[in-house]
């Protein structure tokens, strides 16, 4: 009884293991999960940066109050276009014209004065030829015409200036444009503070100017790439064409983008100390109108391009404590973790300094359920970028 009792239980431990085998076997034959991955690819990408800026008219001319007086007449509609030479402003003339009346009454005085010394020079002159009379009033006689002859000039010169006065009565635009709101109304005393001086600014806006600030770090950056386009330009003079077209964008206050693209026309001479920036200035054209003087807008310039640049996804990128890095696939459908290290957005792709390479695998979805040195079955799918921003 005993000996059956022992094989009894020597065939229950064969039968257990038997039955763990068969198990293990089982679960070693599982078939690899599928994993959706995407191949990396390369573009030629433009780098771009973003600065906000502000916008002003092609001129932006004030319109000023050059004398002193009362406002007697505003001969135009504030807000709309005015043409150059059209009146906008009349100040009361009286007291000026007075003035222009009295100048030229000088004026005639002046003349009569200097006519009478010059008969009288006359006369004395061939006196003097017969010693009838001395040599010093013949001087005299001559220093008192000449004196006169200056008192004309200067009379002159007195009523031009107080007919130019007369002139600053009348206000006209100096170019056409669009004219604001009047900062003076009929019946204000102009033209010293603390009453108005600048009347008004007319805006000439068939292009317009943005102008945005620098820093130091982002000036020295973009002046070294534009000298290595420079060079490029000279050993291949075609790239002078692409030079010229205009590269600069501005987003407006409400997200959308400018239609039309400017150029930069002017840097500031130096860096201002206060503000360790630098001012520089791009001009879009403004057929439509659309755009006034005072708005704000983003800045977007393309300040280099990346030939053969890498590109992921960025929903592939796991990060952490700062650090990025992607699960890639190998040829033995493994999956590794790989740290790598990124550059800027691109819409919704990423572009990749260092750690990939043209046709490694990275897996985009599932990262939670793959780990490092898993097998799995590596499913390739395109990915479909929803934004336009990424390189074409």
């Amino acid at each position: 009884m005993r000996l059956f009792s022992s094989m009894l239980f020597i065939i229950l431990i064969f039968s257990s293991l038997i039955w763990v085998s068969c198990g293990s076997e089982k679960q070693a034959v599982a078939p690899p999960q599928k994993i959706t991955v995407v191949e990396v690819i390369t573009d030629d990408v433009p780098i771009y940066r973003e600065f906000v800026g502000e916008i002003y008219g092609e001129k932006d001319i004030p319109i000023r109050a050059r004398v002193e007086g009362y406002l007697e007449g505003i001969h135009f509609d504030e807000g709309t276009e005015v043409k150059q030479g059209q009146l906008l402003y009349s100040i009361d003339p009286l007291p000026f014209e007075a003035k222009v009346n009295a100048q030229q009454s000088e004026l005639a005085a002046t003349k009569t004065m200097m006519v009478k010394a010059e008969s009288d020079l006359n006369r004395i002159k061939p006196l003097a030829e017969m010693n009838a009379v001395s040599k010093s009033d013949l001087d005299a006689s001559q220093a008192q015409y000449d004196a006169y002859i200056f008192s004309v000039e200067a009379a002159n010169a007195n009523l031009r200036s107080a007919q130019i006065e007369l002139g600053y009565c009348k206000i006209y635009s100096p170019i056409n444009g669009i004219i604001g709101m009047t900062k003076a109304r009929v019946g204000d005393f102009v033209g010293r503070d603390p009453n108005p001086v600048i009347l008004n600014t007319v805006s000439e806006t068939n292009h317009i100017k943005v102008r945005f600030f620098l820093t130091e770090s982002d000036y020295l950056y973009m002046s070294r790439e534009y000298l290595a386009r420079l060079e490029a330009m000279i050993e291949e003079p075609t790239t002078q064409l692409k030079e010229q077209t205009p590269n600069v964008q501005i987003i407006l206050s409400d997200g959308s983008v400018y239609e039309h693209k400017g150029l930069v026309d002017f840097i500031d001479r130096g860096i201002d100390p206060t503000t360790g920036s630098i001012l520089v200035q791009a001009d879009f054209p403004n057929p439509k109108l659309i755009l006034r003087p005072g708005l704000y807008a983003k800045v977007k310039i393309a300040i280099r391009l990346v030939e053969d640049a890498i590109l992921i996804p960025q929903r592939c990128i796991m990060e952490l404590q700062g650090l990025n890095s992607v699960y890639v696939v190998n040829d033995s459908n493994m999956v590794q973790s790989r740290q790598i290290t990124s550059g800027p957005s691109l819409g919704d792709y990423r572009l990749i300094n260092e750690g990939l390479e043209v046709g490694d695998k990275v897996v985009i979805d599932a990262l939670q359920k793959v780990g490092e040195g898993m097998i799995i079955e590596p499913e390739i799918i395109k990915f479909e970028s929803k934004t336009k921003q990424q390189s074409k």
